[in-house]
């Protein structure tokens, strides 16, 4: 690899991108284990 060479990492928008789907991620997992835990509780006496 030359030091003339470009970086390689991403550039900031595909940075900020897979930061905001990482963060989607984790609140959908956390919606998902709340609803499972509603509908469990609702179901069982």
């Amino acid at each position: 690899m030359l030091w003339s060479d470009p970086p390689d990492e991403p550039p900031q928008e595909l940075r900020s991108a897979q930061a905001q789907l990482r963060r989607l991620r984790w609140v959908l997992l956390v919606v998902t284990g709340l609803v499972a835990l509603l509908l469990l509780s609702a179901t069982h006496p």
